[in-house]
């Protein structure tokens, strides 16, 4: 596990050339260079050499991102940002009380068994996926913790492919890991992303996704353990790139006007229309900035109130200049973040994910 002085090199090969504020949806917002990782990294250059500790100021800051990733891919440097900042999170969380609280709720024994009960109870509202003695895919589907308490996606999906010869395995994963990773619990988050990559004993041909954090999160575990068994970049896909491969057609019984909220950090969205051209009745337009944050990303939301209200509201007017009846989005955060900021504005467009909106146009 690396601590924070084995970035020094890295923190070192910032240049300060401030590309990382173009990149930046806070420093658009705030104009405060703390917020971008080119002041949290002067800061945390300052405590590596010993000129600075981690305080309860510097931890504010790094609770003050939205873990988009986006100035990484600005960084003429190549530095991953994320990366360094929960390393610096966890850093900080070691010396401080409440960790242990942090700790006890998100460990195996509170959070992963909470999920399993709830997981339990909605067991027999869900479909189960079908068996097929010849399949031409098999697929390890990866729920995350939302789709394994809500019963809805397994239906969806099995509306959706119910017509396919695919083969749907669902070995019993845990949490990716994100939570933790975000709170500075690097033990628990470790733990789970060795138990995950121990349950891919199995032959399949994709690693499959419905949540575009769930889907980043295990594709970075290369960053923080060693294992032999990681998943194939080549390999990891979601279910829209599963559906525009195959083509799929749907028709909906009534013309509808589209929009699609891309996630922070979904890898690629060239399936979302290539869909969409396959939608009989169904018009797509892009909204401005489709890409930006919805504003909830987890706990920043709570931590930092007023920056994710300001975010979601920017977004939900995004929407609601598109006159659509529907925005689509691959992440089930985002769809919360979507909904609560097109209720505040008085909208009656819907929210719905990918997948509930295709298994309305399934015939």
């Amino acid at each position: 596990m690396k601590r924070l002085k084995d970035f020094e090199k890295d923190l070192n090969k910032c240049s300060k050339c401030g590309l990382c504020q173009a990149a930046c949806p806070l420093y658009r917002m705030t104009a405060n260079e703390c917020v971008v990782s080119k002041g949290k990294f002067i800061m945390l250059h300052g405590v590596t050499k010993g000129d600075l500790k981690l305080s309860k100021n510097i931890n504010k800051y790094l609770d003050m991102c939205l873990k988009c990733g986006k100035c990484n891919n600005f960084c003429p440097s190549g530095i991953d940002v994320c990366q360094i900042l929960n390393t610096a999170k966890y850093e900080y969380m070691k010396t401080t009380f409440v960790n242990k609280f942090v700790k006890f709720v998100q460990s195996r024994l509170v959070f992963s068994n909470l999920i399993s009960v709830f997981d339990l109870i909605s067991k027999p509202f869900r479909k189960p996926f079908k068996s097929v003695s010849k399949s031409v895919l098999r697929l390890v589907y990866f729920k995350g913790c939302v789709n394994r308490i809500f019963p809805q996606n397994d239906n969806y999906i099995n509306k959706i492919f119910k017509n396919s010869n695919i083969e749907i395995i669902t070995p019993k994963f845990d949490c990716c890991g994100l939570p933790f990773l975000s709170e500075g619990n690097m033990e628990r988050f470790v733990e789970v992303a060795y138990y995950n990559m121990k349950q891919l004993n199995v032959d399949y041909d994709y690693f499959v996704t419905d949540c575009a954090s769930c889907e980043s999160t295990i594709s970075d575990y290369k960053n923080y353990i060693d294992c032999d068994n990681f998943v194939n970049s080549e390999k990891s896909i979601n279910w829209g790139d599963l559906i525009a491969q195959s083509n799929m057609k749907f028709k909906f019984r009534k013309p509808l006007k589209v929009t699609f909220h891309k996630p922070c950090h979904l890898k690629s969205d060239t399936f979302f229309e290539k869909i969409m051209a396959n939608c009989e009745n169904v018009e797509y337009v892009k909204m401005t900035d489709y890409d930006s944050c919805c504003g909830l990303s987890g706990a920043f939301s709570v931590k930092n109130f007023n920056l994710s209200q300001k975010l979601i509201m920017q977004k939900a007017q995004n929407i609601i200049d598109t006159n659509a009846d529907v925005v689509i989005t691959v992440c089930p955060a985002c769809v919360l973040g979507l909904k609560q900021g097109l209720l505040l504005s008085g909208s009656k467009i819907k929210v719905k994910s990918l997948l509930e909106f295709l298994s309305e146009g399934v015939e």
